[in-house]
């Protein structure tokens, strides 16, 4: 494994511990009534921002409230993100290619699996109302977007990576380069 390749892991990896300090994902609900827009951070281990206020909102339109002890997944993310770093650490200190492999074949599962769960449960509160709730529109569902924006009767929905989320997107993009990027050797060397 060339010194390259070895240090573009370290960042990689490196850049990937930032999901332990900070948020990984926010959603941001902006209407004329909020001006300042209503904002929910998604974190490794749980959330913050404006819960009360979005739990408050939800029961309107008979969603669930959002309570991060509901989340199975806070409490094994740390320990499988840290393990996936561990594996991207290891594969540059032994010098292996094989364990890179291991390491970027299991990030990309986890982003699958990941964005997976995320949508199900956008999917769950937004489709799962409340039959009796105050505010009723027949075929109107709330899940907001995975990715992007969307208009929710007169909220404007916004889901997008937070500054973790983009660090460790980044180290993701550093661990395939580090795995399928070939150096061309210079016209000196090939001889």
């Amino acid at each position: 494994m060339k010194s390259l390749t070895r240090v573009l892991i370290f960042i990689s990896a490196t850049l990937m511990l930032g999901a332990y300090f900070l948020p990984l994902w926010h959603i941001l609900l902006d209407a004329p009534q909020y001006p300042e827009g209503l904002e929910m951070k998604i974190w490794l281990n749980g959330l913050s921002g404006n819960i009360a206020q979005i739990n408050g909102l939800n029961h309107y339109i008979g969603m669930k409230f959002i309570v991060a002890d509901d989340f199975k997944e806070f409490k094994i993310l740390p320990y499988i993100f840290g393990l996936l770093t561990l594996i991207g650490f290891a594969s540059a200190i032994a010098k292996s290619r094989r364990l890179l492999w291991v390491w970027f074949i299991s990030l990309c599962l986890f982003a699958i699996v990941g964005f997976s769960d995320f949508y199900m449960w956008e999917y769950n509160y937004g489709h799962n109302l409340n039959p009796h709730a105050a505010i009723k529109v027949e075929g109107m569902n709330y899940q907001p977007p995975l990715f992007g924006y969307k208009q929710l009767l007169n909220f404007t929905a916004g889901s997008l990576p937070d500054t973790g989320g983009i660090l460790v997107g980044l180290g993701g993009v550093l661990a395939a380069a580090a795995l399928f990027y070939k150096p061309r050797l210079s016209p000196n060397k090939s001889k």
